[in-house]
């Protein structure tokens, strides 16, 4: 079954061509170049992720990704204007998984989403799921789902891989390179921030729940997760 995407883009003459090459590619694609109407086939329909333009007049993607964070954890890729590093941060900041600069290679797109994909169907070692109990965080693989105590953290699927490999690799340090290719899906490249970005979402959240300074950054290098003590 071909996975199913939503394109939220006020430009229709780019919406039809790249929508057009997305079908060609072997996805089913919903368009929509009102986000408002975007917002709401979200809240109707089942999609496996979203592409969502920042650049639009009557809302901004960064207003409807914060409309859409409210509902659902849907795995978004942002479309930034001209690889903007404000946008390309505060879209990370508000949730999105991904970016992608315009103009952009329609093949990168391709192989942006089907990375963001291949971690829905659990391809990075979840074949026998497993749970974690570490600094009162209880992560359990089967469900993806994060709580510390009787409250359950509402994480992206990045935030979520993230910590997952964190703790799956506690005490030991996993380098950017590595974890930008295990959980980005591609290789690391010079002046990205993506990691940096949901490291920071990850431990906001978990400080929210008194957990705090459990994920340290060695500069330069990595980051990795304290042993418990």
């Amino acid at each position: 079954m071909a996975n199913k995407l939503l394109l939220i883009d006020d430009d229709q003459a780019l919406t039809a061509l790249l929508g057009e090459y997305l079908e060609s590619q072997g996805f089913d694609i919903s368009i929509e170049n009102n986000p408002s109407d975007g917002i709401e086939c979200l809240q109707k329909y089942q999609y496996d992720l979203l592409l969502l333009d920042v650049m639009m007049p009557e809302m901004d993607g960064f207003e409807v990704l914060k409309k859409i964070r409210l509902f659902s954890s849907i795995p978004v890729i942002m479309l930034t204007a001209k690889g903007d590093d404000f946008d390309k941060i505060y879209g990370l900041e508000l949730g999105a998984d991904d970016y992608l600069p315009k103009p952009f290679n329609q093949r990168e797109l391709v192989a942006r989403v089907n990375a963001l994909l291949r971690r829905i169907d659990n391809k990075l070692g979840f074949n026998q799921p497993q749970q974690f109990t570490m600094h009162g965080i209880f992560l359990n693989e089967s469900n993806q789902q994060v709580s510390v105590g009787e409250n359950e953290i509402e994480m992206t699927m990045t935030e979520f891989m993230l910590l997952a490999q964190l703790m799956k690799n506690a005490g030991q340090l996993l380098s950017k390179e590595s974890l930008s290719e295990t959980v980005l899906g591609r290789k690391l490249s010079a002046y990205d921030r993506s990691l940096d970005m949901h490291i920071s979402n990850i431990r906001k959240k978990l400080k929210s729940h008194g957990v705090d300074e459990v994920i340290k950054t060695v500069r330069g290098n990595g980051y990795l997760l304290q042993l418990a003590s």
